[in-house]
């Protein structure tokens, strides 16, 4: 396993769909833990294929609080295909945005399909935290970002910060 490099807002790639897979395989699954392994380092609790600059729907997450009880998930071509009425409203934040947290409203309640870590079709009914760190990570294989909920104003406000950011990160220290 080896630690992947996080795309970091704004980034062109992060802003593409991302392609569904045909199956699982050796290498799917190297990725896959490489993927978990980035995301636990960063720390956070999901990190979607594109965050590391591959345009594949691969997402891997893990809500659990307890670090020696982790309890990761792997979802390959994740789809919902049900999503509640009633909403829930969770401070969210973002790997490819450090540092920028909004609250931001979403169904309570998902439930979808997937391909799991073995290649086995598979199938989540999830609430609370779980549903919001989905519906999450799935935008982000549309595309998608937290921060495209906000107002234009706050988004772009974001956007700029993390521009600035960015700059800190590519200079060199001598």
């Amino acid at each position: 396993m080896s630690k992947r490099k996080i795309l970091i807002e704004p980034d062109s790639i992060l802003r593409k769909k991302s392609e569904s897979l045909e199956t699982v395989n050796t290498e799917l699954r190297n990725l896959m833990d490489d993927m978990l392994e980035t995301m636990y380092e960063a720390p956070g609790i999901g990190l979607a294929a594109v965050q590391i600059g591959i345009l594949k729907r691969i997402i891997v997450l893990d809500i659990s609080k307890e670090p020696e009880k982790k309890n990761p998930l792997f979802l390959v071509n994740p789809k919902i295909t049900f999503k509640s009425k009633k909403t829930s409203i969770y401070e969210e934040g973002c790997l490819s945005l450090p540092g920028q947290f909004a609250e931001i409203e979403r169904p309570a309640e998902c439930h979808l399909d997937y391909i799991d870590y073995d290649g086995k079709k598979n199938n989540l009914k999830a609430d609370g935290l779980l549903a919001t760190c989905i519906q999450h990570e799935i935008d982000h294989l549309d595309g998608i970002l937290f921060i495209d909920y906000l107002s234009k104003l706050k988004r772009d406000m974001i956007i700029k910060k993390l521009v600035k950011h960015k700059k800190e990160l590519n200079k060199i220290i001598l």
